[in-house]
């Protein structure tokens, strides 16, 4: 697997298809040149790279405790990040000082060294992070997706418990939310005092999330999963009376900003372009998504070359296998597809498939995740136009989560459904993250800083990969997963810098395959989200096109699980660190 709101400031340096017919996603890709390391410079290059990666993952950790939280790397629980656009200009000052020090580190260490990894780590998060500073994220925060309502539920989730001290530490954390919610008020007042608001759309969407769990008792919040799952009876007592007498009246006060001020003020145009230097933020946001430096005009045609490819392999099968003679008729013939009778229908299917491919896994690999993973519904008051989403194992919970939306059982097919599992957990999301995050040598920082590009790059790879293993069980399934891939590169830049309409964001998502309600989700999710949504086949593209260039010059001698290995074997790293760590790969191989 980047954030605002809570995870704002942390998720700043989170940097951040296959076998569409598998030629599809080979011919379409564009090769990334990395550039090559500089000779070994002498034995303290080493040392430079570790002290200087040490002391980012150590401050990077003391001013955002709640993103270490999920990493492995927290050193206190009692804490939340400082949200002042004080503190953030502090922690900017802070970046330069070392970029500048990352900077005079003259050599790198050979290819494929620790200390060449981990200086490639830090050098992207350094770069991304002060790159993505002109967006002026912390001044528009207010999100309905991914923002702190959901961020706040998953910290509760992950919150240590258990012991006295686990308990204090607890009480201490979330009597912060309060001051959170009341400084990203003051943000965003200088935000529309500057011209940088959220688009109107989400701002209405957070707002019915928030008037569906004021409505509700605190014991039931996702936010009291502490207190649930210690089971100590007085510290119980102590957490509900936090939250009822001081959460819940800070989360009143933000509703009511949304309400009663925000809203009039909130930009109805999704348009990055609606913003001050949208244009150069746009690029930033795709660089750190990504860690790649293209226009968003390459970026478009990539993708659409890859869509028309796509789009004839879906036919393909769509006219001998659905009777389906154009696009038209084959969206038509998905979306009468049958559907989900229940929410437990949904979630007993999930479940099943997700069975399915762990049995499969051993097939394609030569190392699999210690960790499990779990299938649990998203808490009712945030699943509104929430898509299925996963989430990794952290200090509070040794298994990852997918997360299902079982509002939407009705609009959902089993077709759809598969492609999501696959995507989100084995062969995609949990595999690659557990396996990262059980990695024994890595430097902290690559369990802190990850590219979206290679996770869900990855995860994108993942879905054809589940073909392979023969692990769909329907031909809706084959097409459905063929008519997405390459859709967000054009859509995304489209809506948010080349002028499209929602409308026509919408029926381009839906001629993707998705239903009609959760493509207008997937509008204000771009919205809120620029350039996240390209991410997915900027990789995915990328590690498919690296998978050809292995078997063209290996032939008989390609071994698929060595060559996962190979992909996986260093955590998310930037796609230029994939292209050469590959093509070392193959050279060794040879």
């Amino acid at each position: 697997m980047y954030l605002r709101a809570m995870y704002s400031r942390a998720r700043a340096v989170q940097l951040l298809v296959t076998l569409v017919g598998v030629a599809a996603c080979r011919s379409a890709s564009v090769p990334i040149t990395a550039t090559p390391p500089k000779p070994h410079d002498g034995p303290d290059t080493a040392a430079d790279v570790t002290r200087l990666a040490d002391t980012y993952v150590s401050e990077f950790v003391a001013r955002f405790p709640e993103r270490a939280e999920g990493t492995g790397l927290a050193t206190r629980h009692d804490r939340l990040s400082d949200n002042s656009l004080s503190a953030l200009d502090e922690w900017h000052a802070r970046e330069d000082e070392l970029a500048q020090r990352e900077e005079a580190i003259d050599a790198h260490a050979p290819l494929g060294r620790p200390e060449w990894i981990t200086l490639g780590f830090l050098r992207e998060a350094l770069t991304a992070s002060r790159g993505a500073r002109v967006c002026r994220r912390e001044l528009w925060p207010a999100t309905h997706y991914f923002g702190w309502l959901d961020g706040f539920a998953d910290l509760a989730a992950s919150q240590p418990v258990g012991s006295e001290q686990a308990r204090r530490d607890a009480l201490s954390r979330f009597s912060m939310v309060a001051r959170y919610l009341d400084t990203e008020v003051v943000n965003m007042r200088e935000g529309v005092r500057l011209g940088f608001t959220t688009p109107r759309a989400s701002v209405d969407r957070l707002t019915a999330q928030l008037d569906a769990l004021l409505a509700k008792p605190v014991t039931t919040w996702p936010l009291f999963s502490p207190a649930t799952r210690d089971g100590d009876t007085s510290f119980g007592r102590a957490f509900a009376e936090l939250l009822d007498t001081q959460v819940a009246p800070a989360v009143r006060r933000y509703r009511d900003y949304l309400k009663d001020e925000y809203r009039a003020r909130a930009r109805e145009d999704l348009a990055l372009s609606a913003l001050p230097n949208g244009a150069a933020c746009y690029r930033a946001l795709y660089r750190l998504n990504t860690s790649l430096d293209r226009s968003p005009e390459e970026v478009v045609q990539i993708g659409e070359r890859a869509v028309a490819q796509n789009t004839e392999a879906a036919l393909a099968i769509g006219r001998v296998r659905l009777g389906a003679a154009d696009l038209h008729s084959l969206v038509d013939k998905l979306e009468h597809a049958p559907h989900f009778a229940s929410a437990d229908e949904k979630l007993a299917f999930a479940r099943a498939t997700v069975d399915r491919a762990r049995e499969a896994a051993p097939r394609a690999f030569l190392a699999l995740p210690q960790a499990d993973v779990h299938i649990e519904p998203y808490p009712a008051e945030i699943a509104a136009g929430m898509l299925d989403s996963y989430r990794g194992p952290t200090e509070g919970r040794s298994y990852g989560v997918y997360r299902i939306n079982l509002l939407s059982f009705a609009r959902d097919t089993p077709a759809g459904a598969e492609k999501v599992a696959f995507h989100e957990t084995i062969p995609g999301h949990h595999l690659q993250n557990a396996l990262a995050s059980a990695l024994p040598d890595g430097h902290p920082i690559t369990k802190l800083v990850k590219v979206t590009a290679f996770m869900e790059g990855w995860a994108r790879y993942a879905e054809g990969l589940a073909e392979e293993l023969g692990l769909y069980t329907s031909d809706e399934a084959r097409v459905s997963r063929r008519l997405w891939p390459a859709r967000g590169m054009v859509v995304d830049p489209g809506l948010l810098l080349f002028g499209w309409s929602r409308e026509r964001a919408a029926a381009y998502i839906t001629e993707g395959g998705w239903p009609a309600a959760t493509a207008e989700s997937m509008v204000d999710r771009i919205g809120v989200r620029p350039a996240q949504l390209t991410a997915y086949d900027s990789g995915g593209l990328e590690i498919m096109a690296l998978r050809e260039e292995a078997e063209r010059q290996l032939g008989p001698r390609f071994d698929l699980k060595r060559f996962h290995q190979a992909v996986l074997q260093h955590g998310a790293v930037t796609l230029p660190m994939l292209r050469e760590l590959v093509e070392e790969w193959i050279q060794q191989e040879r």
